[in-house]
């Protein structure tokens, strides 16, 4: 089994078989990373197919300095900021995330879906996106770094502060608070 960035090197070489086995392996989690921060699925769809063709399309210059996962959501991240600058605004998580429930899970998966999209609101942008990250897309503290441009530390820090801030929107208020 090749790493993804044997894949991607074998790709810049003239391998089509490598970035279809890539396109195999991200289609879908890039397709959901478009998906919790975009409001329609058509765009987040259209979003993921045009952050494999900027992959494509900049393979020449690919350097496997870090994972090509953070390479990846990196691409993607800068898709999302220049959709949030296109629409000339900063779009509400509620708007972002649809309001379906998943088959099966009835009311009480949309009252628990619904809780946690109002509590992600509440968080800063940097906290948001930091928590997103680390729990959605299953970023490392490193990947996360890269992605944001910021020492592990910081990342570690944001994301206690984070998790500290959706824990207290999420644990009912005590009568006499």
């Amino acid at each position: 089994m090749n790493t993804d960035e044997q894949l991607m090197l074998a790709f810049q070489t003239g391998s089509r078989e490598s970035f279809a086995e890539l396109f195999e392996r991200y289609r879908e989690p890039v397709y959901r990373f478009f998906r919790r921060r975009i409001d329609h699925a058509a765009r987040a769809e259209e979003l993921a197919q045009d952050c494999f063709l900027a992959v494509l399309r900049n393979s020449a210059r690919y350097e496997p300095r870090s994972t090509f996962r953070s390479y990846l959501y990196g691409v993607a991240m800068h898709m999302v900021y220049a959709e949030r600058r296109k629409a000339g605004r900063e779009v509400s998580e509620n708007e972002k995330l649809d309001q379906r429930v998943e088959a099966g899970g009835g009311q009480v998966a949309a009252d628990a879906g619904i809780w946690v999209r109002g509590a992600l609101e509440q968080l800063q942008v940097d906290e948001r996106e930091i928590l997103m990250l680390r729990e959605y897309e299953q970023l490392s503290y490193e990947e996360i770094g890269v992605l944001m441009r910021l020492p592990v530390n910081t990342v570690r820090s944001r994301l206690f502060r984070a998790r500290m801030a959706m824990k207290e929107q999420l644990v009912p208020a005590k009568d006499g608070d």
